[in-house]
């Protein structure tokens, strides 16, 4: 099977029928070149229905939240963020560099943050090679982003968190959307938070799911009385 034809299956049999129907999104999936920004050793996954190792063996990479998540998943958050041409975006975890790429088509610019320095290495070469330009990664703690760094249109978790971070609703701008996956297992639910005053937040939780946890966002206390 070659790469397009792959591409398209993925395309049509994993992420459509997640009922992502964007059509600029499915575009978009055709434009920015997956497999571009998975490691050597896992080109054969690019296009598979599952989490990809960015570093070390696949069990450290899951358990650090040092992977790709599964196709569907960005995909159904793009959608359900709704990006604008006009908007300012930070990303909290990068990654290998691609939610970035699919967002940088979408924004006007990403800021993008990553804890680990060799994936913000890599992150910015597989940018540089992919020609995308609108895109800044900076090694930086996602957990400890001050307010001062916004305001942001949209703030995108490319992980999963216990509880939608306060320090971060901080940083979006009145009408600004949070997206997230939020929770513990066994079920983690997609999260978008939408500021619509200074002091007023809403919350929509549309569809179940499980990520890998983002580095250093706080967890809950697990002792019961």
């Amino acid at each position: 099977m070659n790469i397009d034809t792959a591409r398209f299956n993925m395309i049509e049999q994993q992420i459509r029928p997640w009922n992502v129907l964007d059509a600029s999104v499915l575009e978009l999936l055709s434009v920015v070149k997956r497999e571009d920004f998975v490691p050597a050793a896992h080109k054969g996954l690019a296009f598979a229905d599952l989490e990809i190792p960015l570093m070390g063996s696949g069990e450290d990479a899951m358990r650090l939240g040092q992977c790709m998540l599964e196709p569907r998943l960005e995909a159904r958050l793009l959608q359900d963020l709704a990006v604008q041409s006009h908007e300012t975006v930070l990303e909290i975890g990068t990654g290998s560099g691609y939610m970035a790429a699919l967002l940088a088509k979408k924004a006007r610019n990403v800021l993008s943050l990553e804890i680990v320095p060799e994936l913000a290495d890599m992150a910015r070469a597989n940018l540089r090679n992919a020609g995308v330009q609108n895109v800044e990664v900076n090694l930086a703690d996602g957990a400890q982003a001050k307010p001062a760094n916004g305001p942001f249109d949209v703030i995108v978790l490319s992980g999963s968190v216990a509880e939608v971070p306060h320090n971060l609703l901080q940083m979006l701008k009145v009408g600004g959307r949070l997206g997230g996956i939020v929770g513990d297992e066994p079920v983690m639910r997609a999260t978008i938070v939408t500021r619509n005053s200074e002091t007023e937040f809403s919350t929509v939780q549309s569809w179940d799911t499980l990520a890998p946890r983002l580095q250093n966002f706080p967890e809950p206390s697990r002792f019961k009385f």
